[in-house]
This record gives C-alpha cells, structure tokens and sequence, in this order.
C-alpha cells in the first residue's frame, strides 16, 4: 500500500513529507485509513534522538484514530468502515507470562513500539501514525465506542492510559486523595481520569498560574511547589501522587506530600532524575514507583471509560503542516492541552 506521511530525515531536521509503502495484508492484519493523529511529548524526545539514535528517515505518531479500510482472511473483531484505534504497541510475542495477563507492555521479549521498532517477522522498521494509513496487527486494534467524538479520541491512546493505569494499579477510587504534579499533557488527563473515579485531585505546580484550569478539570485546586509553607501544610495529604513532569528533576521533595504507605508514580520523565533524599520514604514508608502506558485489554478500558464518564483530553487541532511549530511550543513548556493532526490536511 503506497501512502504518504511526514517524517523527520535526522535529529536536527523538521518533519517533511515522506512517501513510503505500508505491507501487504498478512492474514491476522487490519488496514486503516488515518482520520486524527495525536501529538506526544514522547515524539518530539524521539526524533530528536533524546532517546538514543533513532532509524531514520521516521514517521512518529502513536496516538491513532481511523476507520478500516480492509482486513486480512483470518480477522474475526474488525469489518470494513469500523472505527477503531491504534496506541502506543503494535505486536508483541503474545507466548510470555505478561502478555497471557494482558500486559502487553511488558512482554519479556520486548513490544513492537508503533514506530521507530523492528517488525517482528521482517525486520523492516515500523512507521507510526502520522501518515494516511497503517496496517496493524489485528490484536493491536481497539475499538471506539460509538458515542465517543473520535475527533477527541486520540491522545487517549497515550496520555490516557499512561495515566489510567497507575490510578488502577494502586486502586484509586472514591475517596481516594490523589495529587498529579504537572498539567501538561499528560498531566491534565491524569486529573481528569481521577476525578472521574471518584477522588479527590489536587494539581501540583511550581505556581498557580493555571488554577483556574485545574479547577474547571474537576481539581480542588493547585498546591503551588515553590510555597514553602503550602507544602509544609499539605504534609501528608495524598495517598497516591501521579509525577508526569518530563524532564530531570526532584522527587524528594514530594514525599511528605504523601501519607504512609503512600505511593509517588512517575510516567513523565524517562531518564535521570535529582539525586533523592531517603528519608521522607523511610520514615512514612513511602514509595516511588514507575509506570508505562498499560496492556491492549487497559487501553480498551479507558476508551470505553472516557466514552462512559465523558472524559476527553483538552485537544488544539492543526494541520499536518503546522507540526513543526506545534513541535516548537511543545520544546517550550508544559501545554495543558494536547495537539491533534487532521489527518485530512494531509494530501494523498
């Protein structure tokens, strides 16, 4: 399948359209045609080379909503015209423990990342959703709910569950007295989803410049990070704090914030952080933990949850065209909000 998409060429260059063929239909695939693709903080660290060398020429995008366009012999869930999403995996050895527990994520001989990774059969290497089309393994597809605005529905696939799955894990639910320290992308989600449960949120920022945001999400308010007697007076006031700050920075510092036996999940920075000070964890038997995205049958479960409470991302449409200016903003700062390409901007 011939298709066109945009695609970075080096660490230092823009996004450029770039013309490439997506594979045939194995039996087990599921063709898609491309309406909204999501704009992840995570790809600006990747084609940038924040990560690592990367296999250019690579089209990122892992937040993907679209309708089917054809299937291969053996695909039983999906039919022509559904509507349907594609996150942050696309295969996986679906043999080991963790993906026979629906944890995808974890597989024990690696996931198969939505772009920039080696297909599993042929080695040729994945090519994500900023492009007209895609072809997926049919147990990587999930399905959107019919009442849900699929114009919205992307950053779902990412900031959502990256999100949902840490307030599942330490079983976040009504009651509960949750902190999310950031308001970016990820951030403003994970308030969202936890309000939505049931608990009650409070943002962390370094000030309170964006309290009448957090408040509008459904936030009690903001904890300002550089109040010296805000924080001593919020002294444990969380059972579960959610870190989606993407970049270096202290941890320690928001372990009194936490009750005992309270948990702090970082989902924003992948890389170095401050150097920690035990003793708040020791002393309230504190714990600082790390998440990544969740499984195939999690991803299904915050669609179908966002569609049930109504809960969307804050969502600023471009066009394919504008996404190196939209890169640019996210270099930055935190956006309380998430970028979502129209991927009818994008000529076939």
């Amino acid at each position: 399948m011939k298709t066109v998409g945009y695609a970075a060429h080096n660490a230092d260059a823009e996004l450029v359209p770039y013309h490439f063929e997506r594979r045939d239909l194995r039996a087990n695939d599921v063709a898609i045609e491309i309406l909204y693709s999501g704009v992840c903080h995570s790809d600006l660290h990747t084609v940038n080379g924040d990560w690592g060398p990367q296999p250019y020429p690579l089209v990122p995008g892992h937040e993907i909503v679209g309708v089917v366009t054809s299937i291969g012999a053996d695909v039983k869930n999906y039919k022509v015209g559904d509507r349907v999403a594609v996150g942050c995996m696309v295969d996986s050895c679906q043999e080991c423990d963790q993906c026979h527990n629906h944890e995808e994520q974890f597989c024990r001989h690696g996931l198969t990342g939505t772009y920039g990774a080696p297909d599993r059969q042929t080695g040729e290497i994945t090519q994500g959703g900023y492009s007209k089309h895609i072809v997926v393994r049919e147990e990587f597809v999930l399905s959107i709910p019919d009442n849900m605005d699929i114009s919205k529905a992307a950053p779902i696939l990412c900031a959502g569950i990256t999100t949902f799955s840490p307030l599942r894990t330490w079983n976040v639910t009504k009651g509960s007295r949750v902190g999310v320290i950031g308001l970016g992308g990820l951030g403003h989600m994970a308030v969202k989803l936890a309000v939505a449960m049931g608990a009650e949120v409070t943002a962390i920022s370094r000030s309170n410049s964006k309290e009448k945001e957090a408040v509008a999400m459904g936030a009690k308010g903001i904890l300002a990070s550089s109040d010296a007697d805000a924080m001593a007076a919020a002294a444990n006031a969380f059972d579960v704090i959610i870190d989606t700050v993407p970049v270096k920075h202290d941890v320690s510092m928001y372990a009194p914030l936490l009750d005992i036996d309270g948990t702090i999940v970082i989902v924003g920075q992948v890389g170095p952080l401050n150097e920690m000070m035990t003793v708040p964890f020791v002393m309230g038997r504190r714990r600082v933990a790390g998440s990544l995205i969740g499984g195939i049958k999690e991803t299904q479960e915050v669609l179908d949850f966002c569609a049930e409470h109504n809960v969307y991302p804050d969502c600023e449409m471009i066009k394919m065209e504008d996404i190196n200016s939209a890169f640019e903003r996210l270099a930055k700062g935190d956006l309380a909000h998430r970028f979502v390409i129209d991927m009818s901007s994008l000529p076939a």
